[in-house]
């Protein structure tokens, strides 16, 4: 059995971001010379997310706004959490919705997609660094 563990850093300009990381990841299923098994991608930071959907503009700004009035960022007031010192609890809760994690299949060498699947690192509480886990292991 093959296996490779590797991270990947972000540190996004915006408090939310949506960054497609399909092509990092597909390059590291082909490093890692597996050419039958699994990949997982997690986020390692509790306001930070991995999910898989449609790489789509309009679609991204929907989760936005979306993600925006279930948790909405202000007034941060409204949050037990925030009364620590934090201002974050919507991104906990962003979080919460879009996952902490994806695991794709790997067949011939390559991820295994559906029709339009790509892999996003979703951001919730940005400015700052935060990693991600690829773990890839098979044959």
């Amino acid at each position: 059995m093959k296996s490779l563990t590797e991270y990947l850093w972000f540190n996004t300009p915006h408090r939310r971001d949506y960054l497609n990381i399909t092509d990092k990841i597909a390059a590291l299923v082909q490093k890692s010379g597996v050419q039958e098994g699994l990949v997982l991608v997690a986020a390692m930071h509790i306001t930070a997310s991995v999910f898989i959907n449609d790489d789509e503009s309009g679609l991204l700004q929907d989760y936005d706004k979306w993600l925006e009035e279930l948790a909405p960022h202000a007034p941060t007031a409204q949050y037990q959490h925030n009364r620590t010192g934090e201002d974050n609890a919507d991104a906990h809760l962003k979080r919460q919705i879009m996952g902490r994690e994806v695991v794709v299949a790997i067949t011939n060498g390559k991820l295994d997609f559906g029709p339009w699947e790509q892999i996003f690192y979703g951001e919730f509480d940005g400015r700052r660094k935060k990693r991600v886990i690829v773990k890839i292991i098979g044959e």
